[in-house]
């Protein structure tokens, strides 16, 4: 029964931990939250969540007690633990001049990308973009590579990286057909 209750005690904790940190990301960062990602990272956290609860409870009452409390002492503590990390990220002075604006770039840049990967009606109208034989869509990928290594890398040029990387972006939509964006008109 204890190594039961262990086990359970270390599925709930990870389960908790993990559906509170990819939610909060959700919910606090980008352009809002998309309601059905939303739902099923809820109801996939919540699969092993209650479960952890509730197999326990039944074995000895009191065990669903301590579980409830566990995951809630696991949530509580996961978004601490993100506001501390966010704090000292916030805090953190950045080593190389032009970096947040660099780094909003190339974020706008890869969910700009995301959309040909995600949605499943973009993918079918403009199937070169994710597919990796084509020169422009290969060259690319490489680009994101490079972007992301001079991201995480001292030493590196992330500025050049990015604006390689939205050039390569801008290739390959030409190389797929995908119309150039409407420019807006002065008032």
């Amino acid at each position: 029964m204890p190594a039961m209750m262990l086990l359970w005690g270390v599925a709930l904790v990870l389960a908790t931990a993990a559906t509170t940190y990819v939610l909060h990301r959700k919910l606090t960062h980008g352009r809002g939250p998309e309601p059905d990602g939303v739902f099923w990272d809820l109801f996939g956290g919540l699969v092993v969540i209650a479960p952890a609860i509730i197999v326990p409870a039944v074995h000895w009452s009191p065990a669903g007690l301590i579980m409830v409390f566990v995951g809630v002492a696991t949530a509580a503590g996961t978004l601490l633990s993100i506001r501390k990390v966010e704090r000292l990220h916030a805090a953190e002075p950045r080593r190389r001049a032009g970096f947040p604006d660099d780094a909003a770039r190339h974020e706008n840049i890869l969910e700009q990308w995301r959309q040909y990967e995600l949605d499943p009606a973009r993918t079918i109208d403009f199937p070169a973009m994710t597919d990796v034989r084509a020169a422009e869509t290969a060259a690319l990928t490489r680009a994101m590579r490079e972007a992301e290594y001079c991201k995480v890398t001292a030493g590196t040029d992330y500025r050049a990286a990015v604006e390689r990387l939205a050039e390569a972006l801008a290739a390959a939509e030409r190389a797929a057909g995908v119309p150039a964006p409407a420019l807006p008109s002065p008032r």
